[in-house]
């Protein structure tokens, strides 16, 4: 059984969707979701459907090892980040598969301060043909690490940022779920050999 801790940091919906996703599977289950914000949304719908939350602040993120410590008593193999705002330090992406989705095709519209809304406004302005979203592995850097899955949707020209950020949420909540699963599976196989 794998075993995934999901970071999030505002309302949870795709944490929630991932959460639903794996409810009844043999393969993997949502072990924890984590949040550096003690009023974020997402531990609610986390704690609703019996997932165990914590909250922790940038002291115990960046300058202890104490995250790094109750995720491997957990034995957590993968942290999905799910609409979490901070960089992760280097002791978390070195010792877990860390994943993260992205509302725009990466390598555009990544980096610091571009998510939810003013990823979608800097497409619109830009007068783009197709946005999408991008799952991709964590390191050092906002939204540089490798491309695993992207998944692209048309823009029109009547789209606003809010039915634009709909089609994203749609992509993301069809695809993120599957690629985590074909990812801990495929390092289950990888491992048995």
């Amino acid at each position: 059984m794998k075993r995934i801790a999901i970071f999030a940091s505002g309302s949870g919906t795709n944490a929630q969707n991932i959460i639903e996703y794996f409810k009844n599977s043999r393969d993997v289950i949502v072990d924890s979701l984590w949040s550096n914000n003690e009023n974020a949304y997402a531990l609610i719908r986390a704690e609703k459907l019996g997932i165990e939350t914590f909250t922790f602040g940038r002291d115990e993120l960046y300058r202890s090892i104490e995250v790094l410590e109750k995720l491997s008593e957990r034995k957590v193999d993968m942290i999905v980040l799910a609409g979490f705002l901070w960089l992760l330090p280097h002791n978390l992406t070195e010792e877990f598969i860390v994943v993260n989705i992205h509302p725009a095709l990466l390598p555009k519209y990544g980096g610091k301060g571009m998510y939810g809304n003013y990823v979608h406004e800097a497409v619109l302005r830009n007068k783009d043909k197709e946005s999408g979203i991008s799952i991709h592995y964590v390191n050092e850097r906002y939204d540089d690490g490798d491309i695993i899955f992207q998944a692209k949707c048309a823009v029109d020209r009547a789209d606003t940022p809010q039915n634009l950020a709909e089609k994203i949420h749609k992509l993301e909540y069809e695809h993120y779920p599957k690629v985590i699963e074909d990812l801990l599976l495929k390092e289950e196989q990888e491992s048995e050999y």
